[in-house]
């Protein structure tokens, strides 16, 4: 309620002095305090956000002061039922979301700052592209956004497309994609730029099991290579294969966190794994366990799993040869994301655009005057009439220095003979004379 009280430049002191406060929380700024791990990639304190009616009372509270921090090249899972705050966190981590209370920190750096936003890679809930573009174009249009050159942007484009195997069907437009194949390129979209911290929300929605085998290997491929990756999700199976530390958040608030071995363990009980064993060597370990007032609960056979299952069949029939109209299983990680370097291949058309780029880039070539064209010589008609009159035609001016031409004399005309005198009563009748002189 005090916030409406305050005036604009007091509310941007405060955002200010929240974003200081945030970086010097971080222990990647300098001076961070003794005894916190050097590692952290983002971290929340106190974070809250109650979204508030046009009379700014509060109506929902949709976090509630959480701590939370996630460390350079883990994977974080964030868990929860609908509504219990995980997306409205991820927003406030991307900076789309202003906190109603507490500090964050991305990289050290308020999470509004333009200078890490090309170090995040994210996968929002829905896919949001544009539907007339094709897969490569809406590729090229991250790209660019990142002002990622020409050469980087084709090998990065073709390595994705395989990858996330959308290289078959990259000509079709994405509003004819199924919402699987749509999730894909949004995913590739996400990693066009390399990202250091992947936030994924989400990311299996719609996918068959083959995208999200694939999806879980990216994950751990990742990983590896040192990215630190926000993973939130309800498919808690997936998540549980793949991530180091989990949270669980309900009603806002953050109920349990921790490693997810250490979670998941129950310490009560013990599990052997064995060869295949005989009725008589089960009958004997049950002797001995009673003699120690223990017994056997359960025998029985490990199961395959069924994911396990249906990638075998699915992976036969691709041997074979089977095909298919949808998305295929997608190739290798891209080469720049296991950090080797962009290898761009320079085809025909790139050497004409460059030397079309270079021929414009040139400089222009300074003018050259033309030489002063001389005087025309005069039609021959021009000779007839000076023969005629008796006057001589005047000489051609100089090219070095025009001059202004004179008023030349009137040419002398040839005295006119009786035979040629006009009739002068002739002349008088048309002009009203009487012929006589004055």
């Amino acid at each position: 309620m005090i916030q409406r009280h305050l005036t604009p430049d007091a509310t941007h002191t405060m955002t200010t002095a929240l974003a200081e406060s945030a970086v010097s929380t971080d222990p990647s700024a300098p001076g961070h305090p003794p005894g916190q791990a050097p590692d952290t990639v983002v971290r929340c304190v106190g974070l809250s956000k109650v979204f508030r009616d046009f009379w700014l009372r509060s109506r929902v509270t949709a976090v509630d002061q959480i701590d939370l921090d996630i460390h350079r090249g883990e994977v974080f899972g964030l868990l929860g039922p609908n509504g219990s705050g995980k997306s409205t966190t991820i927003k406030m981590i991307l900076g789309l979301l202003h906190p109603t209370g507490g500090r964050i920190a991305v990289f050290g750096h308020h999470p509004q700052d333009v200078a890490i936003k090309n170090m995040i890679g994210y996968v929002p809930e829905e896919s949001y592209l544009y539907q007339f573009l094709n897969a490569r174009e809406t590729l090229e249009y991250y790209a660019k956004l990142f002002h990622l050159p020409r050469a980087k942007r084709k090998v990065r484009i073709d390595q994705l497309l395989e990858y996330v195997g959308l290289d078959k069907v990259a000509g079709r437009p994405v509003g004819e994609y199924s919402k699987g194949m749509q999730r894909r390129i949004g995913l590739a979209q996400a990693l066009i730029n390399d990202p250091k911290l992947l936030i994924l929300d989400e990311p299996t929605t719609g996918m068959d099991p083959l995208g999200t085998r694939q999806i879980k290997d990216l994950i751990l491929d990742l990983k590896r290579k040192g990215k630190t990756i926000l993973l939130c999700s309800h498919l808690l199976a997936d998540v549980e294969d793949v991530t180091d530390r989990v949270a669980i958040m309900f009603g806002g608030a953050i109920r349990q966190s921790g490693p997810v071995r250490e979670l998941l363990t129950k310490r009560e009980t013990t599990t052997l794994a064995t060869g295949s064993l005989d009725p008589q060597t089960i009958e004997e370990i049950e002797q001995v366990l009673a003699r120690r007032g223990k017994h056997i609960e359960r025998i029985d056979h490990p199961r395959q799993k069924l994911e396990e299952l249906f990638l075998d069949i699915v992976n036969t029939a691709q041997q074979e040869g089977a095909a298919t109209s949808g998305a295929g299983s997608g190739g290798k990680l891209a080469a720049f994301l296991s950090n080797e370097p962009d290898q761009p291949v320079e085809t025909e058309g790139d050497a004409v655009l460059d030397e079309l780029v270079n021929e414009q880039a040139a400089p222009e070539p300074e003018p050259v005057e033309p030489p002063a064209e001389s005087a025309p010589p005069p039609p021959q008609a021009d000779h007839v009439l000076d023969a005629l009159t008796g006057s001589a035609p005047p000489p051609p001016p100089e090219p070095s220095a025009p001059k202004k031409p004179e008023p030349s004399a009137p040419a002398p005309t040839a005295p006119q003979t009786e035979d040629e005198q006009p009739d002068q009563s002739l002349l008088d009748d048309l002009t009203g004379g009487d012929g006589k002189k004055p």
